[in-house]
């Protein structure tokens, strides 16, 4: 707290000694003249030198010169910091008839801050040429007029000041006149033509002379006018004014032809000479331009609007003639008074519109405000909206500073728009505003956060490589490159994980690769993190986990366990003759590699060599027959028996089983040939047939006999090469025990067949043995077989 206090204390004494020093500044004026029209670029003075400081200052604290206005008439040397004329200066376009012509403007330091008043003097150098309003000027001189009368003719108009406006006023030679050049008490050189010799409008009835203005240049300037005098007859009385001077206040927002004043004269002389016209006399552009006079009545009204801020009075002389060319004057001063028609005007000198957050009191801008108006009319007042963390400073008189209130937050807005608002004290107030955008920059103070703490993704087995599986992604909400991120792998908590062979993380947008085919029956699912990095100064990150879930694919056929078909020669199932339809042949059992319904097995008979006689149980690989055997159905049958899995695309295996319909297990098995399960048939049809049966029917004896003879030498050649046994009780433990969906049903017992001489003992093939139980009769096995139709389905 006593620190706070103290730093405190400090801050408000360096406040007061700023201010002291910029009072001042404002106090004190420094004044410069230069030549008008002089060319861009020319010296004016050694600013460093003038205000006191040290060489090179001027740079390092960032002057400027501001004019009012907005106004640009000198620059700084980028060099020397020299004092240069930015621009020609026309000091009549500036300042009119105004001597002397003074431009006031500041020096204006920035860092620390710091203003110097100053003035710019333009000095008149004579450019202009005295020049008459009317290339004619007509004087009426009555013939009765005595030498010695004096004739004001009309003066020429030199914008120059000082000795190069007019100076004097010559006339052609002649013999009636000579010229005369009276001071006025404005400043201003008036001519009069003064008659030395007596007019005879008989003799002589107009003389025209040459009028000539010269200025006091060097060289001087001229300009002429033609004087044409005409000489009248006798008139003795000339007009005479109310009186000699009007005065008159007239608002500058009167509306054009309103009346400002009627002047009058009167003229005793009767008729003509006693008629009276009015006309200006000796006015200047700007009373032409601006007022307008009724020849008949003397009513003065306005041709244009006045403008206060531009000219704020006007004095003319008016004229009354009488018909007799006798004339009068007088003089009419007109008071332009000031109305609250100009609105304050905000010049801008200094403007920051990027401004670091987390910065407090820091200066925005610096402006100054102006009103061309007078007394109440021009007193103003400045504000911002009171919502804004801002602050106006007032520095000096009219010059504001704009500051930070405390430290910005760009992330909870990083944009303000500050509306300047500057109200005079008129009636109607008017008032200027002045809008500025002021942009927060920002500082990394906002770490990275991903839009989820956790990710899951899945990617299906047996992928390409470089496949994109999933992305990460983490907003930051600073900006620029505070909010630009990195993103990469975090090395994984599992030691034994290859996480660097495994995936890989596109630094610039988060996307997730898979960088080698993946195999769901070696790896099923692995997890690890990533990172998100910003590029700020310091750095920030966070973390997220991403867990990989790998999909398997339907990648391994089906493989037949039973029976096996390795190119040896296949078993063959003995089905009885005596059986009935679901009488069971065999089991085919088979296994996937897969999971889930990749590894769901179905069975169908693609193809018997009598279709109809046998079916597979879609489910289990059962082969049953599919109805009763009969005598007339064919001794041996090739099936040819398909295992597709469920996935998606399908894949599938098949297996060839050999049937051979006996009369019963214990009748020796010998395979016929193929000529002799042909019979012949008789043709009762035809005689010749008859006979020959008969006649062949003793070698068709001797065929039997020979017939019989094989079939036993084959049995015992079957019988030396394979042995079928049964097996009591249950299997062996090292025999397959398969279920339903591929495996072996322990409801059953399998004839088991070995292949001999090999000494392998290859598994080959298990065929059901129905035991016959003393006791059941027919009934009992159409019941089951009735049973078993009900279930089962046929292909």
């Amino acid at each position: 707290m006593a620190q706070t206090k103290v730093h405190r204390k400090k801050r408000q004494v360096a406040i007061f000694i700023m201010l002291m020093l910029l009072w001042e500044a404002g106090s004190e004026s420094i004044q410069y003249s230069v030549l008008e029209e002089s060319e861009t670029g020319t010296f004016v003075a050694n600013l460093t030198k003038d205000l006191g400081l040290r060489m090179g200052e001027l740079a390092a604290r960032g002057a400027r010169v501001v004019f009012k206005g907005n106004r640009q008439h000198l620059q700084l040397d980028p060099q020397t910091y020299d004092l240069l004329l930015n621009e020609k200066l026309d000091r009549e376009e500036l300042c009119g008839f105004t001597e002397p012509c003074v431009l006031p403007f500041q020096v204006l330091l920035e860092n620390p801050l710091q203003f110097f008043q100053a003035a710019l003097q333009l000095l008149d150098v004579n450019d202009h040429a005295p020049k008459f309003l009317e290339n004619e000027i007509l004087l009426k001189i009555p013939e009765s007029s005595h030498p010695g009368t004096a004739f004001p003719l009309k003066i020429a108009e030199d914008l120059d000041v000082g000795s190069n406006t007019v100076q004097n006023y010559t006339i052609s030679t002649n013999s009636h006149f000579h010229l005369f050049t009276r001071n006025h008490s404005d400043g201003r050189k008036y001519p009069e033509l003064v008659l030395d010799k007596a007019l005879d409008r008989e003799d002589q009835p107009e003389l025209r002379l040459t009028l000539t203005a010269r200025d006091g240049g060097s060289p001087p300037r001229t300009g002429t006018s033609q004087v044409l005098i005409l000489v009248l007859d006798i008139n003795d009385n000339a007009p005479e004014f109310a009186q000699p001077l009007y005065e008159v206040q007239v608002s500058e927002n009167s509306p054009i032809g309103s009346l400002v004043i009627t002047v009058s004269a009167r003229d005793l002389d009767a008729g003509t000479h006693g008629e009276l016209s009015y006309s200006f006399f000796q006015s200047s552009n700007q009373v032409v331009q601006a007022f307008e006079i009724n020849t008949v009545t003397g009513e003065i009204r306005l041709r244009k609007m006045l403008d206060f801020e531009e000219i704020q009075s006007y004095r003319m002389e008016i004229e009354a003639s009488d018909g007799g060319g006798l004339t009068g004057k007088c003089t009419v001063a007109i008071e332009v008074m000031d109305v609250n028609d100009n609105a304050p005007e905000l010049t801008m000198s200094l403007l920051i519109s990027d401004v670091p957050e987390n910065t407090p009191d820091t200066v925005v801008a610096i402006f100054g405000i102006s009103d061309a108006d007078s007394g109440d009319n021009g007193k103003m007042m400045c504000s911002i909206q009171a919502d804004l963390p801002f602050l106006l400073k007032l520095t000096v008189e009219n010059f504001y500073t704009l500051v930070t209130e405390g430290a910005l937050d760009r992330e909870s807005r990083a944009e303000y728009n500050i509306t300047i608002t500057v109200t005079d004290m008129g009636t109607p107030r008017l008032k200027t505003q002045h809008n500025i955008t002021v942009l927060v920059s920002d500082v990394n103070d906002n770490a990275p956060a991903f839009t989820q703490t956790s990710y899951t993704l899945w990617v299906r087995e047996n992928n390409s490589p470089a496949l994109h599986i999933g992305s990460v992604s983490a907003t930051d909400t600073d900006a620029g490159a505070n909010a630009q991120l990195t993103y990469s792998l975090l090395p994984p908590q599992d030691p034994h994980l290859p996480l660097a062979s495994l995936v890989s993380i596109n630094a610039d947008n988060g996307h997730l690769f898979a960088l080698r085919s993946l195999d769901y029956e070696a790896l099923q699912a692995f997890e690890f993190g990533v990172g998100a990095t910003d590029r700020g100064s310091p750095a920030l990150s966070s973390q997220a986990r991403v867990r990989v879930l790998v999909l398997d694919a339907n990648d391994n056929s089906p493989f037949v366990l039973y029976p096996l078909q390795n190119g040896s020669a296949p078993c063959t199932e003995l089905v009885p003759r005596a059986a009935e339809a679901g009488y069971l042949v065999t089991k085919v059992v088979a296994v996937d590699g897969d999971s889930g319904q990749n590894a769901w097995l179905s069975y169908q008979l693609l193809k018997a060599t009598e279709p109809g006689l046998f079916g597979v149980w879609p489910h289990n690989g059962e082969v049953r027959t599919a109805r009763l055997l009969s005598e007339r159905d064919a001794p041996k049958h090739r099936l040819l028996v398909q295992v597709r899995d469920n996935g998606e695309p399908p894949r599938s295996a098949s297996v060839t089983l050999h049937v051979l319909l006996v009369d019963g297990f214990s009748q020796p098995y010998l395979p016929l040939p193929e000529a002799a399960a042909e019979q012949a048939r008789a043709d009762p049809l035809t005689v010749y047939l008859v006979v020959a049966l008969a006649s062949v029917s003793s070698l068709f004896l001797l065929s039997v006999l020979l017939f019989v003879a094989v079939r036993l030498c084959r049995r015992s050649r079957a019988a030396s090469l394979g042995r079928c046994s049964v097996p009591e009780g249950p299997f062996p433990g090292h025999l397959v025990d398969v279920s339903g969906t591929g495996t072996l049903s322990q409801s059953y017992q399998y004839e088991v067949c070995l292949t001999g001489g090999s000494g392998t003992r290859e598994f080959k093939f298990l065929k059901p043995i129905v035991p016959i139980f003393a006791g059941e009769g027919a009934d009992g096995d159409t019941e089951e077989n009735s049973n078993f139709r009900n279930h089962f389905e046929f292909n």
